[in-house]
């Protein structure tokens, strides 16, 4: 496992600034350009690397539904762009990366195929049709039988934290998660881990709504959150919590590290993604492994074979695994 000084090192900062930029802390002042630095330096040093094979093809393009500056609250989604352009590099692939905030740029490039990482309306996907017949969605699939689909069993991952959980000797188990909408704001989506907690835990006699707690997938919410189940429920507070992400995850730790409450001896929290900063944390983060890189990576050859002819769509499901660190037995 890389350390904090390999990162610091990478980064081209100090070892202090990456520790604290990596547990989000609010009194750190530095610019997004330093954040974005350690967060894809902590990334790239978690990736093994791989034989380059050059591969003959025009240019391909990425598109990452969030801008820039929210990929920094979410990095999951930067964890599989990252994978997308590794793979890309390896392969000796030429791409072109763009964001929500110069997506009008992608109408003017000449493009083999594209791969749209995110949440994409039913508008939004006839407009990338109309740049390209080759698209990969990666954690979406808007159409299964005409575009190609890189997805993770969200039902899945949720079912493996709630049996984890219960076998552990919890009974009352909270939920802090996120909704998302699609960018023209067409729609709010309804998201999988919710209305999974919510099916399992209801067919267990375990379901409290109250303890159903919903935002936006960032630090500050899950936060903010936190900070209100604590002032809600008190002593009642439940003695474990799954985070729709990591990100969440982090934030509702350091809630409960604020109001003195132990973790995880008092509540365990276990979060989504294992993004790169969650064993750097305290404490380190227990979640449900995403293979991320792996997402993108399957991207970048799903849409090559595309290119290279493949008629059928596909849809791949990328497995989970879940892993404890710290922050739950």
């Amino acid at each position: 496992m890389a350390t904090i000084k390999d990162i610091a090192q990478l980064a081209g900062v100090s070892i202090a600034t990456v520790s604290r930029v990596l547990n989000y802390d609010t009194t750190l002042s530095v610019g997004d350009d330093t954040k974005k630095r350690i967060f894809e330096a902590a990334e790239e040093l978690s990736y093994k690397k791989k034989p380059v094979r050059k591969q003959e093809t025009g240019k391909i393009a990425l598109l990452q539904w969030y801008t820039e500056k929210e990929e920094l609250e979410d990095l999951y989604y930067m964890s599989i762009r990252l994978g997308v352009e590794t793979r890309c590099r390896h392969l000796g692939v030429h791409m072109g990366k763009y964001f929500q905030d110069n997506y009008e740029d992608l109408k003017d490039v000449d493009i083999q195929g594209l791969i749209a990482i995110g949440k994409f309306s039913s508008k939004q996907v006839k407009e990338l049709q109309s740049l390209t017949k080759n698209i990969v969605f990666v954690d979406s699939s808007p159409d299964e039988d005409h575009f190609d689909s890189i997805v993770t069993d969200f039902e899945k991952a949720t079912e493996k934290v709630l049996q984890h959980l219960i076998e552990k000797g919890h009974a009352k188990i909270g939920y802090i998660g996120g909704r998302e909408g699609f960018k023209d704001k067409t729609s709010i989506l309804d998201d999988q881990r919710e209305l999974t907690f919510k099916r399992f835990l209801g067919e267990k006699g375990l379901l409290n709504e109250a303890f159903i707690y919903s935002g936006s997938f960032s630090v500050d919410d899950g936060h903010s959150l936190m900070k209100q189940a604590i002032q809600e429920h008190g002593d009642n507070l439940p003695t474990a919590f799954f985070a729709g992400n990591d990100s969440i995850a982090v934030g509702a730790l350091r809630a409960l590290l604020e109001e003195g409450i132990s973790v995880p001896e008092r509540v365990n929290i276990i979060g989504v993604n294992d993004i790169s900063i969650s064993k750097y944390v305290f404490p380190s983060l227990s979640t449900v492994k995403v293979y991320t890189e792996l997402m993108g990576e399957t991207a970048v050859d799903t849409l090559l074979e595309r290119i290279e002819g493949r008629k059928t769509a596909k849809k791949i499901f990328i497995a989970t695994s879940l892993v404890i660190r710290n922050s739950s037995f």
